[in-house]
């Protein structure tokens, strides 16, 4: 029915080429002609905070507006990017007079308020290292990553301080400042007042010679095995960012582009600060947390051309039954791309239905830095793939041999691990004192994802499944999201995750979690109407042979569903890290 669906559908699909063509950007590219798109450093090297803010403020962009906020609460606020100059120096300068040197981490912990945007970009100009967490972390989450990231200050409100932080004070002994957003008033020594430090600094800052080289990002990863380790990365990753900013969420000198992501991901500083600022376009951050009215409002009330978002909040606007291109005008918008985890056939489709455009999939990892596979805009969509690799990537499906080397499968519809070939400006350059983790990431040549995909004889790539969530059924090789895209297409489902369930008989049987929309009841006929759904769609050794239905499905901060997480409850196993846990 799907295929057959985008089949009479497809011209719904094409983008007519534009100049920046994938085709003909492809066979050309060289990463040497991305870094004649840099100014430099007066002072020599390469530097984010000179690219994204300072070298626009010094053109003439100077007045544009660079940061537009939208408060929780209706306050509206702009910077442009002289202002913005201004006062991320005078945050450098902050900094400076704190003692924090080149290299030392800087960790902020708030809401999507503006002093966190300014904040970054400051920490980038002293040359030290910005490790953003996730304002809804817990205590023990918080900790965790401040104590193996080496903190020496943390930026953050009175109240996620008082609720968070304080109780665990004696547990950071290398913790030098806590600098309070919000606070009139220096608590003592070490507990002091942002906007009294703010007032004292100055807004001239000259940016020290920076090695492109140099750290940059501090990024923790999810945890989903051990505990979330660092993820660092450099100055230099900007290539990569400026490049897919172009080719990927193609930015026009006068977007305004609209990101979801918290700084607290990774997406939410690649993509949600550093690479609309490098294309000195208007950055549209919204405090709140998701609330599909206030989402629509901004799409129209703010023109918002280029929408970054996530699979959970699509799949949350595909539960309301509206005709939001009857209801809002969203003439502006031009370009939808999703990240996070694999975007559904049926959420694209979705897109072309409800807002007359596909909604673009694409593929990247905190480890990768930025956009690696994408569907691009010059291209046709393929509902259900990630896309074909950027310029300068090279992506392939290989098998990993005994002996230690790698085999690369060119046979297309062939899983495998999805593995790029090193070397992309982004590219993580270490775990932070896990140095034979990262090593173990790379064999015979390649970086291994941990993801199983295959490509197909066009070159789209399409997910299969986590490493260690493909499930062993009767001899077949079972990928969830197959499985969880299809339960999505019957109309009583929101949301599935899937699992291999050990059976003695067959080695593992497929499980399915459940949560049903608005108007469903969760019965037996349901259950036994879906398991139906499933063996006519997959076939009898592929579909669910058990449905459980749950009203919400246990979900990452950063909205993937923890497949891990549901089947250690399965099994009466230990729940292992839940840090990133949703609430």
């Amino acid at each position: 029915m799907l295929n057959n669906w985008i089949e009479k559908n497809k011209n719904d699909f094409l983008v007519e080429p534009n100049l920046r063509d994938y085709e003909s950007a492809y066979s050309s590219f060289k990463w040497e002609d991305v870094e004649k798109e840099f100014e430099g450093l007066p002072s020599g090297g390469l530097n984010i905070a000179h690219e994204a803010i300072d070298r626009h403020a010094n053109s003439d962009k100077a007045e544009n507006i660079a940061l537009l906020w939208l408060g929780e609460k209706g306050e509206r606020d702009s910077f442009t990017y002289l202002q913005m100059k201004k006062e991320t120096a005078k945050f450098a300068n902050v900094l400076k007079s704190l003692g924090i040197v080149k290299g030392e981490r800087v960790f902020t912990l708030s809401t999507r308020v503006p002093e966190l945007y300014i904040a970054a970009i400051g920490i980038f100009k002293n040359i030290n290292v910005l490790c953003p967490l996730f304002s809804q972390f817990g205590p023990d989450p918080i900790l965790q990553r401040m104590q193996s990231g080496d903190a020496k200050v943390l930026l953050t409100s009175k109240n996620l301080f008082n609720k968070k932080v304080r109780p665990m004070m004696e547990k950071l002994p290398q913790l030098r400042y806590i600098i309070l957003i919000d606070a009139d008033e220096d608590e003592n020594e070490m507990i002091l007042s942002l906007p009294k430090l703010m007032q004292k600094a100055s807004e001239i800052f000259e940016i020290p010679t920076t090695d492109p080289e140099d750290m940059s990002l501090l990024h923790f990863t999810s945890g989903t095995t051990g505990m979330p380790k660092g993820v660092v990365h450099v100055h230099k990753a900007i290539y990569t960012h400026w490049m897919t900013g172009r080719y990927v969420l193609d930015f026009h000198y006068d977007d305004n582009y609209w990101c979801t992501a918290d700084p607290g991901w990774v997406t939410g500083t690649s993509y949600g600060i550093i690479t609309p600022w490098l294309h000195g376009i208007t950055n549209i951050v919204d405090e709140s947390e998701f609330n599909a009215l206030r989402w629509y409002n901004i799409l129209q009330n703010e023109k918002v051309s280029v929408f970054y978002t996530a699979p959970t909040a699509i799949r949350r606007l595909m539960r309301i039954d509206n005709e939001p291109t009857k209801e809002y005008d969203l003439s502006s918008l031009r370009l939808i791309q999703s990240v996070g985890e694999p975007l559904n056939p049926e959420a694209v489709i979705w897109g072309v239905e409800k807002l007359k455009m596909a909604i673009h999939d694409n593929w990247w990892q905190t480890e990768t830095g930025g956009i690696m596979i994408a569907n691009f805009i010059s291209q046709t969509v393929r509902p259900g793939s990630m896309g074909r690799p950027l310029p300068g990537i090279t992506a392939a499906i290989v098998r990993q041999n005994d002996n230690g080397t790698v085999t690369e499968i060119t046979e297309a519809d062939k899983d495998g691990d999805l593995a790029l070939k090193p070397g992309w400006p982004s590219m993580f350059r270490t775990y932070l004192h896990h140095e034979e983790k990262y090593k173990k990431s790379f064999v015979d040549g390649w970086y291994i994802s941990g993801d199983l995909a295959y490509k197909d004889e066009d070159g789209y790539f399409w997910f299969v499944g986590r490493a260690d969530d493909i499930i062993k059924t009767s001899g077949h090789m079972v990928g969830p999201f197959e499985v969880e895209s299809i339960l999505m297409e019957h109309p009583a489902v929101a949301e599935a995750g899937v699992i291999g369930k050990p059976d003695p008989f067959i080695g593992e049987l497929v499980k399915a979690f459940v949560s049903l929309k608005t108007g469903y009841e969760p019965t037996d006929e349901l259950k036994q109407e879906l398991i139906g759904f499933g063996r006519k769609k997959l076939g009898v050794a592929v579909a669910p042979k058990e449905i459980e239905f749950q009203e919400k499905l246990p979900k990452t901060r950063s909205g993937k569903i923890m497949r891990r997480l549901l089947k250690s409850r399965e099994m009466g196993l230990p729940e292992g890290d839940t840090s990133t846990l949703e609430d």
